[in-house]
C-alpha cells in the first residue's frame, strides 16, 4: 500500500491510496479533481473509488467533477449530504481493494455523519493507516462540533483511541503548528508537546507536510486525546471527560480567534457557530 499526500486549497489534504500489485487506487476527500487525476496519471493507476470522510465542501467539492470524468466511479461515505454519493456506508462495514482491507469507523462529533477509514494489509510489515478527516488531526481535532461532546469523546477515546498505537494518522488539514501551540498552552510542562512543536516549526519553515503522525504519538501530546490527564482537567476546570472535551473545544475556538482574527462580520459569525456568543443578548 502506497499513500500519496496531496496538499490542496489553503491547508487541506487529499490522499491517493495505491494497491501496488493491482495498480488500483482509492482517493480520500477529493477537493480538487484535476489535481487528483494529475497525480493518479503520473502514478499510472486506475482510480475506482472515493472515500469521503464528511460532507464539508473543502473535502468533497471535487466529487461531482471527478464522477463526470470517470463514469462508474464509486463515491462512498456515511452522510447523504456528501456530493455525488453513490453508496452510503455503515459503521463497522468492511471494504477490500486488492490486498487492502478497509474498516469503516463512524466518528461523529465534527459532523454527525463523519466516517474515518482504517486500512491494513494482511501479512504486511507496514503499520496500518487511519484516514481521519477532521475527526482527529495532528495534535488536535475538528473542534467545531455538529454533534455533542459526548459523541465526540466516544469517537476519539473509544473508536479511534483504541486502534493500534503504531497506526499512521493521515488527517484532513495542515493545522499542526497552531494545534501544538494550543497544546502547549494546555500543558506547558509536557515535553512531548515541546519536542513536537519544535519539529513542526522546522517542517513549516521548510514547507513540508507534517502528516502522518502515529496514534501512539497523538496520545502523548494531543490534548483532545488526553482529557483524563490532571493537567488537561486543571486547564479546563472540568473533570468528566466529555465536559473536559467540550471546554477544550471552546478554548481552542477562542485561541484561533485570538491568533488569526478574521474580519468583524466573519468573526461574529464564527463566534456564534463555535458557541462563544448567544443568538440573543440577555436582558
Amino acid at each position: 500500500m502506497k499513500v500519496k499526500v496531496i496538499p490542496v486549497l489553503e491547508d487541506n489534504y487529499m490522499y491517493l491510496i495505491i494497491e501496488e500489485h493491482t495498480r488500483e487506487a482509492v482517493a480520500v476527500d477529493v477537493a480538487v479533481a484535476e489535481r487528483l487525476l494529475e497525480v493518479a496519471g503520473r502514478e499510472g493507476v486506475s482510480l475506482t473509488t472515493v472515500l469521503s470522510t464528511h460532507h464539508h465542501w473543502d473535502h468533497t467539492r471535487g466529487n461531482a467533477e471527478l464522477a463526470h470524468m470517470l463514469p462508474g466511479l464509486a463515491v462512498m461515505g456515511a452522510d447523504e449530504r456528501i456530493c455525488a454519493l453513490t453508496r452510503r456506508l455503515e459503521h463497522g462495514e468492511g471494504l477490500q481493494f486488492g490486498a487492502i482491507h478497509v474498516r469503516c469507523l463512524l466518528t461523529p462529533g465534527h459532523t454527525s455523519g463523519h466516517m474515518s477509514y482504517f486500512l491494513w494489509e494482511d501479512e504486511c510489515p507496514d503499520p496500518p493507516a487511519l484516514f481521519s478527516g477532521d475527526a482527529l488531526s495532528v495534535a488536535g481535532c475538528g473542534w467545531h462540533l455538529e454533534d455533542t461532546a459526548q459523541q465526540m469523546y466516544q469517537s476519539l477515546a473509544k473508536t479511534l483511541g483504541t486502534l493500534p498505537p503504531q497506526t499512521k494518522v493521515f488527517c484532513g488539514h495542515e493545522h499542526t503548528l497552531s494545534n501544538l501551540e494550543f497544546a502547549q498552552k494546555v500543558e506547558p510542562c509536557n515535553e512531548h508537546v515541546q519536542a513536537k512543536l519544535s519539529w513542526a516549526q522546522d517542517r513549516d519553515d521548510a514547507d513540508v507536510p507534517t502528516v502522518p503522525s502515529t496514534l501512539g504519538e497523538e496520545l502523548m501530546y494531543n490534548p483532545f486525546l488526553r482529557v483524563t490527564e490532571d493537567a488537561v482537567r486543571a486547564f479546563t476546570g472540568q473533570v468528566a471527560p466529555a465536559q473536559v472535551l467540550e471546554a477544550l473545544c471552546r478554548e481552542r475556538a477562542r485561541f484561533q480567534l485570538a491568533v488569526e482574527p478574521p474580519q468583524p462580520q466573519v468573526r461574529a459569525l464564527l463566534a456564534l457557530q463555535w458557541g462563544l456568543l448567544s443568538t440573543h443578548q440577555e436582558k
